[in-house]
C-alpha cells in the first residue's frame, strides 16, 4: 500500500499580534487553497485563538534567551528542551508536509524539529531586522522569505535562501484596501486613529488627550477620535475627552480595527510591523511612534522605511510632548494636500500580494515534501 502523502502545514509563532497576525493571514489564505492548517504557539495567543483558522491549536513551552542569572538561564535552557521534546513529538503525530515559523521563542522548537526530522522548513521576518529566534534558525532552514527588501542582521549563509514577499495582512485588512482615501475637508469631521497594542496603549493614552485639548476649539470640534485604551486608563481617558469637547470612541480591544483605519484620515500608532503593513496595503498616512528600548530597534527601523518613502512621520517617543504632537495635528489638519500625498506614498509601498507569494512559497516547500519517498 502506497504510504499517504503529507497534505497539512504546521505555523509556529510568538504570542504576539505581530507574530500571529501574518500566521493568521498564511492560515486564510492556505484555507482557500484547501491545505489543513494546525498552530503551535505560547499561552499568550489565547485571546487570538478564537479567529484563527486552524485545525488545532498547540501551546508549547518556551523561554526567552537572556542575560540574567546562571539558575535563570539554566531555567530557560530546560523549558527550551521541553518545548523542543514536544515539538518533536507534534511533528511525528502530525506529519506535516512544511512547517512555516513567524518569529518569538515559540517558533524555535517546532522548527528545529522539522530540521531534525527533515521536513522542509521556512521562516517570515515581518521587522526590517532579523530578530533573535529568526537569526538562529536563519541557517537552519529551507528558505527565509522576507517582509522589506533589504533585512538587516541576516546571516551570511542565508542570504541564498531569502525571498522577498512582503508582509501577509488579514482578510479584514484586504477587504478595505479598495476604498481610496478620503481627503479631509475643513466643513467636515476629521477621523483620528490612536492604538498601540499592549505596551504603547499606556504612554498614548497619557500623550494624546493633553495633545488634543491644545488645539483650537474648531479643530477640536471637528475631530472624530476611535482609541485603544487599557481597560484600567479607559476612565480617565473618557473624562480628559469629555473635558475637552472631543467625541471619541474608546475601547480596550476593537475588532473592527481594519474598518476604522480605513475610514481614518490620520493614524497614530506603534510602528510594529503588522502595523506598518495594514497602513500601506490601505494607504493610510501615519504618525509613528516605535516602541522606545525595543530589541534591536526593530520598530525604529520599520518606521524609518515608512516614512523615508513619504508614507509617515516618525517621532521617538521621548522627543514626542503633547505640545510638539498638538502642533504636528494642527499643521496636517491645515494642509490636507500633505495627508493626501503621505496617503499615497503609503499605499506605494503596500503588498497586498504578500500573503499569496508566501503561500506560494508554502506549496513549493509542500511540493518538495510530498515529491519525496
Amino acid at each position: 500500500m502506497a504510504r499517504l502523502k503529507p497534505t497539512s502545514v504546521l505555523l509556529a509563532a510568538g504570542g504576539t499580534g505581530g507574530h500571529l497576525f501574518p500566521a493568521l493571514a498564511l492560515a486564510q489564505e492556505l484555507s482557500r487553497r484547501a491545505v489543513e492548517v494546525d498552530l503551535v504557539t505560547d499561552r499568550r495567543a489565547q485571546g487570538y485563538g478564537a479567529d484563527f483558522p486552524a485545525r488545532a491549536i498547540y501551546p508549547i513551552a518556551a523561554a526567552t534567551i537572556s542575560g540574567r542569572s546562571p539558575l535563570a538561564a539554566a531555567t530557560a535552557g530546560f523549558t527550551m528542551l521541553r518545548g523542543l521534546a514536544a515539538a518533536l513529538a507534534l511533528v511525528r503525530r502530525l506529519k506535516p508536509a512544511a512547517v512555516i515559523g513567524f518569529g518569538g521563542y515559540p517558533s524555535l522548537a517546532p522548527l528545529l524539529a522539522a530540521r531534525l526530522l527533515r521536513v522542509p522548513a521556512a521562516l517570515h521576518e515581518q521587522n526590517a531586522v532579523l530578530g533573535r529566534a529568526n537569526r538562529l534558525l536563519a541557517s537552519r532552514v529551507n528558505a527565509v522569505a522576507t517582509a522589506f527588501a533589504t533585512t538587516k542582521l541576516l546571516p551570511a549563509a542565508a542570504a541564498a535562501r531569502v525571498r522577498h514577499v512582503g508582509n501577509p495582512v488579514r482578510d479584514q485588512v484586504l477587504q478595505c484596501a479598495a476604498e481610496p482615501y478620503l481627503r479631509p475637508s475643513a466643513e467636515a469631521p476629521f477621523r483620528l486613529v490612536v492604538f498601540g497594542g499592549s505596551q504603547g496603549a499606556r504612554a498614548f493614552s497619557e500623550l494624546v488627550p493633553p495633545a488634543l485639548a491644545l488645539l483650537p476649539a474648531a479643530a477640536r470640534g471637528r475631530l472624530v477620535v476611535v482609541q485603544q485604551c487599557r481597560q484600567e486608563d479607559l476612565k480617565a481617558v473618557e473624562a480628559a475627552y469629555a473635558a475637552s469637547g472631543i467625541n471619541a470612541q474608546l475601547a480596550s480591544f476593537f475588532a473592527s480595527l481594519p474598518q476604522d483605519m480605513a475610514r481614518a484620515h490620520l493614524v497614530i500608532a506603534r510602528a510594529g510591523a503588522s502595523t506598518v503593513a495594514e497602513l500601506t496595503v490601505l494607504g493610510r498616512p501615519a504618525i509613528l511612534v516605535p516602541l522606545p528600548h525595543a530589541i534591536d530597534n526593530d520598530q525604529r527601523l520599520n518606521a524609518m522605511q515608512l516614512a523615508e518613502s513619504g508614507g509617515a512621520w516618525c517621532i521617538e517617543q521621548d522627543q514626542l510632548s503633547p505640545a510638539r504632537l498638538a502642533a504636528t495635528l494642527g499643521e496636517l489638519m491645515a494642509a490636507p494636500e500633505l495627508l493626501v500625498a503621505a496617503a499615497a506614498a503609503a499605499k506605494r509601498q503596500g503588498r497586498p500580494d504578500a500573503v499569496a507569494q508566501l503561500a506560494d512559497l508554502v506549496e513549493e516547500l509542500m511540493g518538495n515534501s510530498m515529491g519525496g519517498g
